[in-house]
């Protein structure tokens, strides 16, 4: 696809596996990610070369080229998302790089719009990624939507009375229990992304060999919750806990501390986007929260068609002015009828009006912020009914997000 504007001097077109070189090339320069480093982490030449072939061939990539060489790269990964029970198709951003001698000169900027324009075409209403500068996504109408939390405990913190009537057992990186446990944690569950084959293989790539997966099954043999976790010089490293049940949950944790005499803390994440000390009996850990997946909304019309909201408010029309300097299909005002559950766009005349820009209906919508502190931050315009309004027709739930590709 050659470029129409005369003074934009370079090329831009899509790329398909036969760039996989340049493709390698540019990530391992802006990320400095060297072979030697691959390799030293148990990566083949040949494996490091094939890694990207399947984003190469599921992604809609677009890369911009100075004559033959490629100068800059935009990917949009397609996956599926649970937001408040209904599955959206969604575009993860991945694998954005430029080379810094042609930074400053628009090209990002363009890479992006068209890569977001392509993605209203395909109805993935939402965009994600994971950021490598927030202030940078956040002039293109970006913003934080879920959080990652850190934390660690030491060995007498481990919570000794929680009691569960099943098992755990230790299985394979490839057992079905395992695998189908994560799509029906992800089915109920808010912000959850479903994993395919790509996202299991991204899943592991850093991982090493004793990473252990141990499964925890009820009485009745059923597998309700899973953790992934490494013991490394006396430390349990929890990749990943999931559980469907209050159950599940305290019988990974008693198994947590059969570990205690073999270590002596537990350092773990978590994407709940709650503390984990208040469930504890010595709640006196470390914690770090900091912020994790930022999302952008594309297509706000396609996005408020499949949105839930409160099943109990009926017929409650409320104007959203919203202002999107990148994409011009979102920067205006949209009527939205909220009634019993499901969001449509309607002509008539609104009850209630609110004004804010891309970033922060997108923070809003996911659940991220609140109506309440959005306005305490200024983000929100609106008359006190109005904000009202919306606080009651807007549900309150914080997005699960583990998952960047």
């Amino acid at each position: 696809m050659e470029n129409t504007d005369k003074s934009f001097q370079y090329s831009i077109r899509d790329l398909t596996t036969d760039d996989i070189d340049q493709y390698n090339a540019l990530l391992r320069y802006a990320f400095q990610v060297t072979e030697e480093d691959l390799i030293n982490a148990g990566w083949r030449d040949d494996e490091i070369k094939q890694s990207k072939f399947p984003v190469l061939e599921r992604a809609d990539i677009l890369g911009c080229y100075d004559g033959e060489n490629l100068i800059s790269q935009f990917a949009v990964y397609p996956l599926k998302m649970n937001i408040y029970n209904m599955i959206y198709t969604v575009g993860f951003v991945t694998s954005v790089s430029t080379y810094p001698e042609y930074s400053g000169k628009g090209i990002m900027n363009r890479l992006m719009k068209k890569s977001l324009s392509r993605m209203r075409e395909k109805h993935q209403s939402l965009a994600l990624l994971y950021p490598y500068s927030i202030p940078l996504y956040r002039k293109y109408g970006w913003e934080i939507i879920s959080n990652k939390i850190s934390y660690r405990i030491k060995d007498t913190q481990i919570p000794s009375k929680t009691k569960a009537p099943g098992y755990v057992r230790r299985v394979n990186w490839d057992n079905d229990d395992f695998m189908d446990l994560h799509t029906r944690f992800a089915k109920q569950t808010h912000g959850c992304l479903f994993r395919n084959a790509l996202a299991w293989q991204e899943y592991w790539r850093w991982d090493e060999d004793d990473t252990a997966v141990a499964i925890y099954y009820n009485v009745q043999n059923e597998p309700l919750g899973y953790m992934v976790y490494l013991i490394k010089r006396d430390v349990m490293h929890i990749k990943e806990m999931i559980y469907l049940n209050r159950e599940a949950q305290k019988g990974l944790w008693g198994y947590i501390h059969a570990h205690d005499s073999m270590i002596d803390e537990v350092a773990g994440n978590t994407y709940f986007n709650e503390p984990v000390a208040f469930d504890m009996d010595d709640g006196d850990i470390r914690e770090i929260i900091r912020p994790y997946i930022m999302g952008r909304i594309t297509d706000v019309e396609q996005f408020f068609l499949q949105y839930r909201c409160d099943p109990f408010e009926k017929n409650v029309r409320i104007s959203f002015e919203i202002t999107d300097s990148v994409l011009d299909w979102n920067n205006r005002v949209f009527v939205v009828l909220f009634h019993e559950g499901k969001c449509s766009i309607t002509s008539d005349k609104p009850d209630y009006s609110v004004g804010m820009d891309i970033a922060t209906l997108t923070t809003l919508l996911l659940g991220y912020k609140t109506v309440m502190q959005l306005c305490r931050l200024e983000r929100i315009e609106g008359d006190d009914y109005s904000i009202q309004r919306l606080d009651d027709v807007i549900l309150h739930e914080s997005p699960y997000i583990s998952d960047y590709i």
